[in-house]
Protein backbone atom coordinates (compact mmCIF):
# COMPACT_ATOMS: atom_id res chain seq x y z
CA UNK A 1 0.00 0.00 0.00
CA UNK A 2 2.56 2.77 1.22
CA UNK A 3 4.23 2.02 -2.55
CA UNK A 4 1.09 2.18 -4.41
CA UNK A 5 0.97 5.79 -2.63
CA UNK A 6 4.18 6.82 -3.28
CA UNK A 7 3.72 6.74 -7.05
CA UNK A 8 0.33 7.85 -6.78
CA UNK A 9 2.27 11.25 -5.10
CA UNK A 10 4.88 10.83 -7.83
CA UNK A 11 2.76 11.04 -10.43
CA UNK A 12 1.06 14.09 -9.68
CA UNK A 13 4.14 15.60 -9.06
CA UNK A 14 5.25 14.90 -12.81
CA UNK A 15 2.17 15.64 -14.30
CA UNK A 16 2.18 18.96 -12.47
CA UNK A 17 5.66 19.31 -14.21
CA UNK A 18 4.46 18.39 -17.69
CA UNK A 19 1.54 20.30 -17.62
CA UNK A 20 3.14 23.39 -16.54
CA UNK A 21 5.61 23.14 -19.88
CA UNK A 22 2.72 21.80 -22.10
CA UNK A 23 -0.56 23.64 -21.12
CA UNK A 24 -1.78 26.61 -19.07
CA UNK A 25 -2.18 26.15 -15.45
CA UNK A 26 -4.83 27.91 -13.46
CA UNK A 27 -4.98 29.29 -9.96
CA UNK A 28 -7.92 28.39 -8.46
CA UNK A 29 -10.09 30.16 -5.96
CA UNK A 30 -10.70 28.25 -2.72
CA UNK A 31 -12.49 25.37 -2.92
CA UNK A 32 -12.04 25.44 -6.71
CA UNK A 33 -9.31 22.91 -6.84
CA UNK A 34 -5.99 22.63 -6.57
CA UNK A 35 -5.21 23.83 -10.19
CA UNK A 36 -6.93 23.64 -13.29
CA UNK A 37 -4.55 23.11 -16.60
CA UNK A 38 -5.84 23.25 -19.67
CA UNK A 39 -4.41 22.46 -23.02
CA UNK A 40 -2.25 24.27 -25.44
CA UNK A 41 -4.45 23.44 -28.00
CA UNK A 42 -7.84 23.64 -25.80
CA UNK A 43 -8.54 19.84 -26.74
CA UNK A 44 -8.22 18.33 -22.93
CA UNK A 45 -8.55 20.25 -19.37
CA UNK A 46 -7.80 18.76 -15.82
CA UNK A 47 -8.93 19.84 -12.81
CA UNK A 48 -7.16 18.66 -9.40
CA UNK A 49 -9.02 18.52 -5.97
CA UNK A 50 -8.34 16.90 -2.74
CA UNK A 51 -10.76 16.98 0.39
CA UNK A 52 -10.00 15.65 3.83
CA UNK A 53 -12.67 14.87 6.54
CA UNK A 54 -11.43 14.46 10.37
CA UNK A 55 -13.53 12.83 12.97
CA UNK A 56 -14.30 12.15 16.36
CA UNK A 57 -16.79 9.56 17.51
CA UNK A 58 -18.19 8.93 21.01
CA UNK A 59 -20.90 6.29 21.78
CA UNK A 60 -22.87 4.99 25.20
CA UNK A 61 -25.25 1.93 25.18
CA UNK A 62 -28.48 3.05 27.27
CA UNK A 63 -29.38 0.78 29.61
CA UNK A 64 -31.93 1.43 32.20
CA UNK A 65 -31.86 5.33 32.13
CA UNK A 66 -27.69 4.96 32.55
CA UNK A 67 -25.27 5.42 30.24
CA UNK A 68 -22.42 2.72 29.80
CA UNK A 69 -19.69 1.43 28.04
CA UNK A 70 -18.46 4.46 26.55
CA UNK A 71 -16.21 3.85 23.16
CA UNK A 72 -14.41 6.98 21.23
CA UNK A 73 -12.26 6.74 18.39
CA UNK A 74 -10.89 9.38 16.22
CA UNK A 75 -9.90 8.97 12.63
CA UNK A 76 -9.58 10.51 9.29
CA UNK A 77 -13.01 10.09 7.97
CA UNK A 78 -12.60 10.22 4.22
CA UNK A 79 -9.24 11.37 2.32
CA UNK A 80 -10.10 11.73 -1.44
CA UNK A 81 -8.55 13.10 -4.49
CA UNK A 82 -10.69 13.75 -7.35
CA UNK A 83 -9.88 14.84 -10.97
CA UNK A 84 -12.57 16.08 -13.40
CA UNK A 85 -12.33 17.99 -17.16
CA UNK A 86 -12.75 17.28 -20.47
CA UNK A 87 -11.00 15.68 -23.38
CA UNK A 88 -10.87 16.55 -27.29
CA UNK A 89 -14.19 18.17 -26.73
CA UNK A 90 -16.21 19.79 -23.94
CA UNK A 91 -19.13 17.78 -24.81
CA UNK A 92 -16.57 14.54 -23.74
CA UNK A 93 -16.53 15.22 -19.86
CA UNK A 94 -14.55 12.40 -17.34
CA UNK A 95 -14.16 12.09 -14.02
CA UNK A 96 -11.65 10.23 -11.83
CA UNK A 97 -11.62 9.85 -8.26
CA UNK A 98 -9.48 8.07 -5.54
CA UNK A 99 -10.19 7.35 -1.62
CA UNK A 100 -7.02 6.69 0.69
CA UNK A 101 -8.05 6.71 3.94
CA UNK A 102 -8.41 3.81 5.92
CA UNK A 103 -12.56 3.59 5.65
CA UNK A 104 -11.72 4.59 1.71
CA UNK A 105 -10.08 1.67 0.78
CA UNK A 106 -11.26 -1.11 3.30
CA UNK A 107 -13.16 -4.14 2.00
CA UNK A 108 -10.71 -5.61 -0.29
CA UNK A 109 -11.15 -9.49 -0.50
CA UNK A 110 -10.56 -12.36 -3.54
CA UNK A 111 -14.02 -10.50 -5.49
CA UNK A 112 -11.64 -6.87 -5.67
CA UNK A 113 -8.44 -9.16 -6.45
CA UNK A 114 -7.29 -9.10 -2.89
CA UNK A 115 -6.69 -5.21 -2.95
CA UNK A 116 -7.67 -2.34 -1.32
CA UNK A 117 -10.73 -0.62 -3.36
CA UNK A 118 -8.84 2.86 -4.18
CA UNK A 119 -11.05 3.99 -6.82
CA UNK A 120 -14.81 5.50 -6.57
CA UNK A 121 -15.42 7.46 -9.82
CA UNK A 122 -14.03 6.43 -13.54
CA UNK A 123 -16.55 7.62 -15.34
CA UNK A 124 -16.65 9.35 -19.14
CA UNK A 125 -19.59 11.82 -19.59
CA UNK A 126 -20.31 11.78 -23.25
CA UNK A 127 -23.18 14.67 -24.11
CA UNK A 128 -24.05 13.12 -27.79
CA UNK A 129 -27.01 14.70 -29.16
CA UNK A 130 -28.50 17.59 -27.26
CA UNK A 131 -29.92 16.91 -23.68
CA UNK A 132 -28.68 13.30 -24.10
CA UNK A 133 -25.43 12.35 -22.08
CA UNK A 134 -23.68 8.65 -22.18
CA UNK A 135 -22.05 7.62 -18.98
CA UNK A 136 -19.40 4.67 -18.92
CA UNK A 137 -17.28 3.60 -16.42
CA UNK A 138 -17.65 3.28 -12.56
CA UNK A 139 -19.77 5.83 -10.48
CA UNK A 140 -22.94 6.35 -8.17
CA UNK A 141 -26.24 4.73 -9.41
CA UNK A 142 -29.18 7.36 -9.92
CA UNK A 143 -30.80 6.39 -6.23
CA UNK A 144 -32.06 7.64 -3.20
CA UNK A 145 -31.01 11.37 -3.13
CA UNK A 146 -28.92 11.72 -0.07
CA UNK A 147 -26.55 8.61 -1.20
CA UNK A 148 -25.64 11.00 -4.24
CA UNK A 149 -25.15 14.26 -2.25
CA UNK A 150 -21.24 13.76 -1.96
CA UNK A 151 -20.11 12.94 1.59
CA UNK A 152 -18.73 16.33 1.87
CA UNK A 153 -21.64 17.84 0.92
CA UNK A 154 -23.41 16.62 3.71
CA UNK A 155 -25.68 18.80 5.83
CA UNK A 156 -25.18 16.31 9.26
CA UNK A 157 -22.39 14.40 9.74
CA UNK A 158 -22.84 11.94 7.84
CA UNK A 159 -25.79 9.82 6.08
CA UNK A 160 -28.80 8.22 7.63
CA UNK A 161 -29.25 4.16 8.64
CA UNK A 162 -31.87 4.65 5.45
CA UNK A 163 -28.83 4.89 3.49
CA UNK A 164 -26.27 2.36 5.14
CA UNK A 165 -29.14 -0.52 4.40
CA UNK A 166 -31.24 0.32 1.59
CA UNK A 167 -28.87 2.66 -0.78
CA UNK A 168 -27.08 0.92 -4.16
CA UNK A 169 -24.29 2.73 -4.28
CA UNK A 170 -21.69 2.49 -6.70
CA UNK A 171 -21.41 0.10 -9.88
CA UNK A 172 -19.66 -0.53 -13.11
CA UNK A 173 -21.82 -0.23 -16.29
CA UNK A 174 -23.53 2.53 -18.32
CA UNK A 175 -26.24 5.05 -17.91
CA UNK A 176 -28.24 7.52 -19.85
CA UNK A 177 -29.56 10.49 -19.01
CA UNK A 178 -31.57 13.04 -20.23
CA UNK A 179 -34.00 16.56 -19.70
CA UNK A 180 -36.22 18.65 -21.14
CA UNK A 181 -38.54 21.19 -20.21
CA UNK A 182 -42.32 22.06 -20.00
CA UNK A 183 -43.39 25.90 -20.37
CA UNK A 184 -40.84 28.17 -18.88
CA UNK A 185 -39.61 26.37 -16.15
CA UNK A 186 -40.97 23.02 -15.01
CA UNK A 187 -37.74 20.32 -15.51
CA UNK A 188 -38.23 16.41 -16.47
CA UNK A 189 -34.70 14.85 -15.55
CA UNK A 190 -34.64 11.19 -16.76
CA UNK A 191 -31.99 8.76 -15.84
CA UNK A 192 -31.62 4.94 -16.48
CA UNK A 193 -28.24 2.63 -15.98
CA UNK A 194 -27.44 -0.83 -16.26
CA UNK A 195 -25.08 -1.93 -14.31
CA UNK A 196 -22.87 -5.44 -13.23
CA UNK A 197 -24.34 -5.50 -9.85
CA UNK A 198 -21.80 -6.47 -7.79
CA UNK A 199 -20.19 -3.31 -6.14
CA UNK A 200 -17.08 -0.86 -7.40
CA UNK A 201 -14.21 -2.25 -7.97
CA UNK A 202 -14.77 -5.86 -8.33
CA UNK A 203 -12.70 -7.98 -10.79
CA UNK A 204 -14.15 -11.43 -10.66
CA UNK A 205 -16.68 -10.36 -13.59
CA UNK A 206 -20.23 -10.54 -13.55
CA UNK A 207 -21.93 -12.72 -11.28
CA UNK A 208 -25.75 -14.04 -11.23
CA UNK A 209 -27.65 -11.19 -14.01
CA UNK A 210 -27.35 -7.48 -14.51
CA UNK A 211 -28.75 -4.36 -12.35
CA UNK A 212 -31.04 -1.95 -13.88
CA UNK A 213 -31.98 1.35 -12.56
CA UNK A 214 -34.51 3.73 -13.55
CA UNK A 215 -34.71 7.20 -11.78
CA UNK A 216 -36.92 10.11 -12.57
CA UNK A 217 -36.97 13.73 -10.87
CA UNK A 218 -39.59 16.60 -10.93
CA UNK A 219 -38.63 20.08 -10.74
CA UNK A 220 -42.04 22.24 -10.95
CA UNK A 221 -40.25 25.61 -10.44
CA UNK A 222 -37.03 25.41 -12.11
CA UNK A 223 -33.46 24.43 -11.14
CA UNK A 224 -32.16 25.17 -8.24
CA UNK A 225 -28.63 27.39 -7.85
CA UNK A 226 -25.65 25.59 -8.82
CA UNK A 227 -27.28 22.61 -8.43
CA UNK A 228 -28.43 23.02 -4.74
CA UNK A 229 -30.65 19.81 -5.02
CA UNK A 230 -27.74 17.89 -4.58
CA UNK A 231 -26.45 19.47 -2.05
CA UNK A 232 -27.02 19.37 1.95
CA UNK A 233 -28.70 22.64 3.23
CA UNK A 234 -29.82 25.91 1.35
CA UNK A 235 -26.37 27.38 1.14
CA UNK A 236 -27.58 29.53 -1.41
CA UNK A 237 -30.55 30.88 0.29
CA UNK A 238 -32.96 29.97 -2.62
CA UNK A 239 -34.43 33.64 -3.60
CA UNK A 240 -37.68 31.77 -5.20
CA UNK A 241 -39.21 28.08 -3.69
CA UNK A 242 -37.42 25.07 -4.81
CA UNK A 243 -38.41 21.47 -5.35
CA UNK A 244 -37.57 18.38 -6.63
CA UNK A 245 -39.40 15.19 -6.31
CA UNK A 246 -38.20 11.78 -7.26
CA UNK A 247 -38.70 8.36 -7.48
CA UNK A 248 -36.42 4.92 -8.44
CA UNK A 249 -36.76 2.05 -8.99
CA UNK A 250 -33.75 -0.85 -8.97
CA UNK A 251 -34.04 -4.46 -9.83
CA UNK A 252 -30.94 -6.49 -9.23
CA UNK A 253 -31.37 -9.90 -11.62
CA UNK A 254 -30.20 -12.84 -9.83
CA UNK A 255 -28.45 -10.89 -7.23
CA UNK A 256 -25.64 -12.34 -5.06
CA UNK A 257 -25.20 -10.15 -1.92
CA UNK A 258 -27.24 -9.40 0.70
CA UNK A 259 -28.10 -6.12 -0.07
CA UNK A 260 -28.82 -6.08 -3.67
CA UNK A 261 -24.69 -4.45 -4.81
CA UNK A 262 -23.37 -4.54 -1.40
CA UNK A 263 -23.62 -6.58 1.79
CA UNK A 264 -22.31 -10.37 2.10
CA UNK A 265 -22.02 -12.36 -0.85
CA UNK A 266 -24.70 -15.22 -0.67
CA UNK A 267 -22.34 -18.35 -0.88
CA UNK A 268 -23.59 -21.90 -1.37
CA UNK A 269 -22.17 -24.95 -1.78
CA UNK A 270 -22.41 -24.91 -5.91
CA UNK A 271 -21.18 -21.35 -5.89
CA UNK A 272 -23.21 -18.59 -5.40
CA UNK A 273 -26.92 -18.34 -4.10
CA UNK A 274 -29.19 -15.81 -6.75
CA UNK A 275 -32.34 -14.41 -6.04
CA UNK A 276 -34.02 -11.25 -7.54
CA UNK A 277 -33.72 -7.84 -5.21
CA UNK A 278 -35.95 -4.63 -5.93
CA UNK A 279 -35.39 -1.67 -3.67
CA UNK A 280 -37.99 1.38 -4.87
CA UNK A 281 -37.04 4.99 -3.49
CA UNK A 282 -39.22 8.08 -3.54
CA UNK A 283 -37.70 10.97 -2.38
CA UNK A 284 -38.15 14.92 -2.26
CA UNK A 285 -35.45 18.40 -1.48
CA UNK A 286 -37.01 21.85 -1.02
CA UNK A 287 -35.28 25.16 -0.58
CA UNK A 288 -35.74 28.54 0.40
CA UNK A 289 -34.38 31.51 1.98
CA UNK A 290 -32.06 29.48 4.22
CA UNK A 291 -34.72 27.07 5.07
CA UNK A 292 -34.69 23.18 4.09
CA UNK A 293 -36.32 19.52 3.84
CA UNK A 294 -35.62 16.31 2.32
CA UNK A 295 -37.26 13.67 2.71
CA UNK A 296 -36.89 9.98 1.95
CA UNK A 297 -38.61 6.54 1.81
CA UNK A 298 -37.09 2.79 0.71
CA UNK A 299 -38.53 -0.68 -0.10
CA UNK A 300 -36.45 -3.75 -0.50
CA UNK A 301 -37.80 -7.11 -1.18
CA UNK A 302 -36.55 -10.27 -2.75
CA UNK A 303 -38.25 -12.96 -4.60
CA UNK A 304 -36.82 -15.75 -1.99
CA UNK A 305 -34.91 -13.43 0.65
CA UNK A 306 -33.42 -16.85 2.28
CA UNK A 307 -29.95 -18.33 0.99
CA UNK A 308 -30.21 -22.17 -0.05
CA UNK A 309 -27.75 -24.69 -0.82
CA UNK A 310 -28.48 -27.00 -3.75
CA UNK A 311 -30.52 -29.42 -1.91
CA UNK A 312 -32.65 -26.63 -0.19
CA UNK A 313 -31.00 -26.01 3.14
CA UNK A 314 -30.37 -22.87 4.27
CA UNK A 315 -26.82 -21.35 4.22
CA UNK A 316 -27.72 -18.57 6.80
CA UNK A 317 -27.58 -15.59 4.57
CA UNK A 318 -30.56 -13.80 4.09
CA UNK A 319 -31.58 -10.78 1.93
CA UNK A 320 -32.12 -7.53 4.32
CA UNK A 321 -35.86 -6.92 2.94
CA UNK A 322 -37.81 -3.83 4.97
CA UNK A 323 -38.55 -0.16 4.38
CA UNK A 324 -37.56 2.82 5.74
CA UNK A 325 -38.15 6.58 5.90
CA UNK A 326 -36.07 9.75 6.46
CA UNK A 327 -36.93 13.29 7.30
CA UNK A 328 -34.14 15.72 7.73
CA UNK A 329 -34.80 19.57 8.08
CA UNK A 330 -32.61 22.45 8.31
CA UNK A 331 -32.16 26.33 8.76
CA UNK A 332 -29.16 27.97 7.65
CA UNK A 333 -28.52 31.92 9.65
CA UNK A 334 -26.84 34.50 7.91
CA UNK A 335 -24.09 34.07 10.14
CA UNK A 336 -23.36 30.50 8.29
CA UNK A 337 -24.42 28.88 11.19
CA UNK A 338 -26.99 25.59 10.33
CA UNK A 339 -29.46 23.83 12.74
CA UNK A 340 -30.68 20.97 11.62
CA UNK A 341 -32.75 17.71 12.81
CA UNK A 342 -33.21 14.33 11.28
CA UNK A 343 -35.55 11.42 12.29
CA UNK A 344 -34.70 7.62 10.85
CA UNK A 345 -37.45 4.79 10.53
CA UNK A 346 -36.37 1.35 9.47
CA UNK A 347 -38.57 -1.44 9.68
CA UNK A 348 -37.12 -4.98 8.56
CA UNK A 349 -39.20 -7.38 7.56
CA UNK A 350 -39.31 -9.10 10.81
CA UNK A 351 -39.95 -12.84 9.87
CA UNK A 352 -37.23 -12.79 7.55
CA UNK A 353 -34.78 -11.16 9.24
CA UNK A 354 -35.46 -10.96 12.71
CA UNK A 355 -33.88 -7.91 13.33
CA UNK A 356 -37.24 -5.67 14.06
CA UNK A 357 -37.41 -1.95 14.23
CA UNK A 358 -34.67 0.74 14.47
CA UNK A 359 -35.79 4.24 15.42
CA UNK A 360 -32.53 7.31 15.34
CA UNK A 361 -33.29 11.13 15.80
CA UNK A 362 -29.91 13.16 15.24
CA UNK A 363 -29.83 16.73 16.22
CA UNK A 364 -26.90 18.64 14.74
CA UNK A 365 -25.13 21.96 14.01
CA UNK A 366 -22.54 23.42 11.33
CA UNK A 367 -20.78 26.26 10.91
CA UNK A 368 -19.94 27.08 7.04
CA UNK A 369 -16.81 28.70 6.59
CA UNK A 370 -17.06 28.65 2.86
CA UNK A 371 -19.64 26.72 2.49
CA UNK A 372 -19.16 22.82 2.15
CA UNK A 373 -15.43 23.21 1.42
CA UNK A 374 -14.04 24.69 5.15
CA UNK A 375 -16.95 23.46 7.59
CA UNK A 376 -16.74 22.17 11.44
CA UNK A 377 -19.67 19.69 11.79
CA UNK A 378 -21.48 18.63 15.37
CA UNK A 379 -23.87 16.33 15.96
CA UNK A 380 -26.03 13.72 18.60
CA UNK A 381 -28.21 10.97 17.66
CA UNK A 382 -30.68 8.96 19.98
CA UNK A 383 -31.08 5.34 18.26
CA UNK A 384 -33.98 3.15 19.74
CA UNK A 385 -33.71 -1.27 18.50
CA UNK A 386 -36.55 -3.75 19.22
CA UNK A 387 -33.18 -5.75 19.80
CA UNK A 388 -30.35 -4.77 22.13
CA UNK A 389 -29.72 -1.68 24.47
CA UNK A 390 -30.75 1.84 23.19
CA UNK A 391 -27.18 4.24 22.31
CA UNK A 392 -26.21 8.05 22.26
CA UNK A 393 -23.60 8.84 19.83
CA UNK A 394 -22.08 11.95 19.29
CA UNK A 395 -19.96 13.12 16.77
CA UNK A 396 -17.48 16.41 16.03
CA UNK A 397 -16.45 16.16 12.41
CA UNK A 398 -13.79 18.75 10.39
CA UNK A 399 -13.74 19.44 6.64
CA UNK A 400 -11.20 20.85 4.45
CA UNK A 401 -11.48 20.65 0.16
CA UNK A 402 -9.17 22.37 -1.95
Amino acid sequence: MITTKRAIVASLLFSTFLFSQEGTIKASKFGKGIFNIVGADSTWSMKFAARMQFMSNSSWEASNNKLINPTQDFLVRRARLKFDGFAYSPKLKYKFELGLSNRDVSGGSQYTGNTPRYIFDAVVMWNFYKNFSLWVGQTKLPGNIERVISSGNLQLVDRSLLNSYFNIDRDMGVQLRHHFVLGDEFIIREKIAISQGEGRNITTGNLGGHQYTARIELLPFGEFEKAGDYLGGDIYREPKPKLMLASTYDFNNNAVRTRSNSGTYMINDIGFYETNIKTLFADAMFKYKGFSFMGEYALRDASNPFAKNSDGTLTGAIVDEGRAYNLQSGYLFKSNYEVAARYTNIKFDKDVTAKGFEKQVTLGLSKYVVGHKLKIQTDVSYLSSEIGNDEVMWRLQFDLHF
